[in-house]
């Protein structure tokens, strides 16, 4: 867990996971904090929620197994944590824009996919995290 940083730490399968705490965070950590090659989600829909950025140093392919827990983290920090499914976009960082003028948290996606999770945190992750 990150202290003072606007972002939450998770390890998942040895991948960083790393979740926006807000709007104002959520473009710190998708356009400083997150290199082109990281994968970038948020539920889809236009639902209010984090962020969420799965660091790839090696620049390979991000196991799905790793994609899904991060996409269930998208879910849990979401509007949408209570529904029993949601849909969470995916992509490559280098994928996400920001619209000229558009509120903080407002990005366009060129390409991406959706992948279907139930909400949640990956196991012994901390619930007040």
């Amino acid at each position: 867990m990150s202290k003072g940083k606007g972002y939450r730490t998770f390890s998942v399968d040895g991948f960083d996971v790393l979740v926006g705490k807000g709007s104002h965070d959520n473009d710190a950590l998708t356009f400083d904090v997150a290199q082109a090659h990281d994968v970038w989600l948020h539920v889809g829909g236009g639902t209010p929620g984090s962020h969420v950025v799965v660091r790839n140093p090696a620049k390979g392919e991000v196991p799905l197994a790793v994609v899904e827990v991060a996409a269930a983290l998208a879910g849990w920090y979401s509007k949408a944590r209570g529904a029993p499914n949601v849909k969470v976009d995916w992509c490559k960082r280098s994928d996400v824009s920001k619209p000229r003028g558009a509120p903080a948290g407002m990005v366009e996606l060129k390409r991406f996919k959706t992948i279907k999770v139930k909400p949640g945190l990956p196991a012994g992750a901390d619930p007040d995290a």
